[in-house]
């Protein structure tokens, strides 16, 4: 048997102390205006907010914060072919096409939701994840010219399609391309390409998701018909549902979308997002973190289980009843994605563990006919969990290998991949995610390379699992003010995460809990005689033996309120514990 290598120890990074000259004033200063502690205005000038106007705008968001849509390259081209097609003289057949996930189906029901109320001849297409893949399909094309459509707004897709937007062209079809991927060396030679991330496009925020494309189409398009704009911002919940489902960075627009759409989920979402929040289980108020665990699932099981189109249906219903048996459906659903997702894991994690070359290797590549596509991306990141490393698990798809790739924190997998492109018939994505398509014969000469290639670029660091950690934190400084402001600090996520803090030397106040055979419940004080204070540690079962009274230790944390039954507490939600 092979002997297993113990977990890797994760690394603590705490962040350097704001200790600059204009730094030091910039905490003097936002203690005095804000009337906050100097130790949270560290935390301020830690993300860049240095002045009372900066921190009035990273607290209030406004939607008025948002750029001028028609900064996008190509803005103008988009609007004017848009606006022509709807003219009344030509009534142009418009297909709103969308990708599979999470990104996509909040696109189209997006695009397509809004340009209903303004022009009848309109419908929308979600392709096959099985049958045509990703991206723009032939089918898809061919059946847009079969039935009559002129014009395809293709969203969170498209950036790559050469091909396919020529033979569109070819059949009398134009495309608009709202995406947010990055583009190759050439660019589809559509009517408008709208991706902040063109070399030439000088839009001031590149982070957008594809259904924040979407809404600066919509956007640019209120401004140039003199629509009222208000009657547009209520679809800000589906972009907050993309945003956080698709990993995106929650700073600048992000940020302002998303704080204004979780305002309209938790005021009044729309009849397919209640009937998902309810059916989830969701009783407080929705967070990031809830719709990337509880109602980004659900909406992408649609697709990776039988098709997108249920997803799309769920968030344009109308009425409570047809909502609520779309989102039964799309439950079910996820409930089968779920026992995909544990079993194939398993297997993956078996077929790692079992082989000596792939335990010592830089990235994994697995590879079984068998296993399901729709969930393979999931995991990738399950397995990362296990083998912090670049990760990619292949399944056969019509004859090819197709497979989902996941990277680790600051290791960019897009470009790993891109070397090896002449392995390849097909890849896209981010710098952490990424999807492909190759021969089967081609898989080992893949891995092989891939190796190679991730091998000489990553360092140890990318290869421990880290943990960032914003400032050390006195237990004196935990308040019910303390955990207020924090709150205001969100919406959490990439390049926006919430606090975590440090605190060495604590000990324990009683006896540790387990909870559940899997969780820790621990009572800790900063010295032997000091005010305690609990801590939740989610899996860290197996440090109960390891903690001893009178020893210290020290903690990374969150500082969370925990309400029960009616009672409110301050308590610590563990990370990672040292002896």
């Amino acid at each position: 048997m092979i002997a297993q290598p113990p977990p890797p120890q994760k690394r603590w990074i705490t962040k350097p102390f704001p200790d600059s000259v204009e730094q030091r004033s910039a905490i003097e200063s936002l203690t005095q205006s804000l009337n906050v502690s100097p130790f949270l205005a560290a935390l301020l000038v830690q993300r860049g907010v240095y002045n009372y106007d900066a921190a009035r705008v990273f607290f209030r968001p406004e939607i008025g914060h948002l750029h001028d849509p028609f900064a996008m390259k190509d803005m103008d081209r988009a609007v004017a072919r848009l606006k022509r097609a709807m003219q009344p003289e030509r009534q142009e057949k418009i297909l709103i096409y969308g990708d599979y996930d999470v990104d996509g189906t909040t696109s189209v029901s997006l695009v397509y939701g809004f340009l209903k109320n303004y022009h009848p001849a309109i419908d929308y297409y979600i392709p096959d994840r099985y049958k045509e893949g990703y991206g723009i399909s032939q089918q898809g094309i061919q059946w847009a010219a079969e039935n009559g459509f002129s014009l395809i707004i293709a969203l969170d897709c498209g950036i790559k399609s050469i091909e396919r937007v020529a033979e569109a062209k070819a059949l009398g079809v134009d495309f608009i391309i709202c995406d947010h991927h990055r583009p190759g060396t050439e660019l589809p030679d559509a009517a408008a390409v709208l991706d902040p991330k063109r070399d030439d496009c000088d839009y001031p925020y590149k982070e957008l998701s594809g259904c924040g494309v979407g809404f600066k189409l919509l956007q640019a398009f209120c401004q140039h018909e003199q629509i009222d704009i208000q009657q547009l911002y209520p679809y800000l919940d589906l972009v907050a549902v993309s945003i956080a489902s698709d990993i995106v960075p929650l700073t600048g627009e992000n940020r302002v979308m998303a704080h204004h759409g979780l305002k309209y989920l938790n005021a009044a979402p729309r009849t397919g997002l209640k009937a998902l929040i309810k059916i989830a289980g969701f009783s407080k108020e929705l967070d990031i973190t809830n719709l990337v665990f509880g109602l980004g699932p659900r909406i992408n099981a649609a697709g990776r289980i039988q098709h997108a189109k249920a997803a799309v249906q769920l968030l344009l219903a109308e009425s409570e009843e047809e909502a609520d048996g779309f989102a039964m459906a799309i439950n079910k659903h996820n409930n089968s994605r779920r026992e995909f997702d544990s079993s194939i894991t398993e297997q993956a994690l078996a077929m790692i563990r079992q082989n000596e070359a792939m335990l010592s290797a830089k990235t994994t590549v697995l590879y079984d006919a068998t296993w399901h596509k729709g969930v393979i991306g999931i995991v990738a990141s399950r397995c990362i969990e296990h083998f912090h490393r670049p990760t990619i698990i292949l399944t056969q798809s019509h004859d090819k290998a197709a497979g989902s790739a996941r990277s680790v924190p600051g290791f960019d997998v897009y470009e790993a991949i891109e070397e090896c492109a002449d392995l390849l018939e097909q890849f896209g994505g981010h710098t952490f995610a990424a999807g492909m398509t190759m021969s089967v014969d081609n898989i080992d000469a893949f891995r092989q390379k891939f190796e190679e290639v991730v091998s000489r670029k990553i360092t140890d660091e990318h290869l421990t699992p880290l943990i960032d950690i914003d400032l050390p934190l006195d237990f004196s400084e935990i308040n019910d003010k303390l955990v207020r402001i924090l709150k205001q600090m969100g919406p959490f996520g990439p390049h926006n995460m919430q606090p975590l803090f440090m605190t060495e030397n604590v000990y324990l106040a009683s006896d540790p809990i387990i909870m559940k055979e899997k969780h820790l419940k621990i009572s800790v004080k900063q010295s032997r005689s000091g005010h305690t204070i609990t801590a939740i540690g989610f899996g860290f079962a197996h440090m109960a033996d390891q903690l001893r009274r009178g020893m210290p230790f020290s903690i990374c944390y969150q500082v969370e309120q925990n309400v029960f039954n009616g009672n409110v507490s301050l308590q610590l939600m563990l990370k990672d514990i040292r002896i």
